[in-house]
């Protein structure tokens, strides 16, 4: 008999580090309206209340207007205040307890584990919806450590908890971790380019 055929990754996009919001909102929405996806994090490297509470404000109308979900990076109290569904976490299991807490049962918690498997394993025991490693493609950014195609087949055979592949994605790392993972998630990829729409299609066309 064969083996039941994977689905494929689901895309969750990341908005870029800084953008105007009324520029930004019409991109997003021709992205959203040309590809399905399963949810948007805010992903703004601004710490002003204002800058990140207007952009929370015009991609949250552009996603919940097409029922896509959308989460904000770190900032808890701001997802509770602009109605975003709930947040992504960088600093592994250290404050998903808490933020449960506040956020409640319904809210989505991630987080960002880097190539640790055991921060990942903890994380998804104490109530992670995900649990995201990366980068998975080459990158100056950080130290340099890359996760492993075999840490995500590792965890998509043993562990229930969904895991997102992430960083400095290429057509041929989408095409090589498709097997092993539950999500991409895809930023920078295609907003640096000049046509953000036909980027993600060339990226999801690798899936397959």
């Amino acid at each position: 008999m064969s083996e039941p055929q994977k689905e494929l990754p689901q895309i969750y996009l990341l908005t870029p580090t800084a953008f105007e919001p009324d520029e930004f909102a019409p991109k997003l929405a021709a992205v959203l309206d040309a590809h399905e996806v399963a949810c948007v994090r805010l992903a703004l490297a601004a710490k002003d209340e204002y800058v990140l509470g207007k952009a929370a404000d015009a991609c949250r109308e552009v996603c919940h207007a097409r029922d896509v979900a959308i989460v904000i990076e770190s900032h808890v109290a701001l997802a509770e205040r602009h109605g975003l569904d709930g947040v992504h976490l960088t600093d592994g299991a250290r404050s998903i307890r808490k933020v449960r807490k506040v956020l409640g049962d319904d809210a989505i918690v991630g987080c960002f584990c880097g190539a640790s498997r055991h921060d990942g394993l903890t994380a998804g025991e104490i109530g992670a919806d995900y649990i995201a490693f990366g980068p998975v493609g080459e990158t100056d950014l950080g130290d340099g450590t890359q996760a492993p195609r075999d840490l995500f087949d590792w965890w998509s055979q043993m562990i229930e908890v969904p895991v997102v592949a992430e960083g400095a994605l290429t057509v041929e790392i989408v095409k090589d971790f498709a097997p092993v993972t539950d999500f991409f998630a895809v930023g920078d990829e295609i907003w640096s380019t000049e046509d953000p729409v036909k980027a993600l299609g060339d990226l999801i066309a690798a899936m397959g």
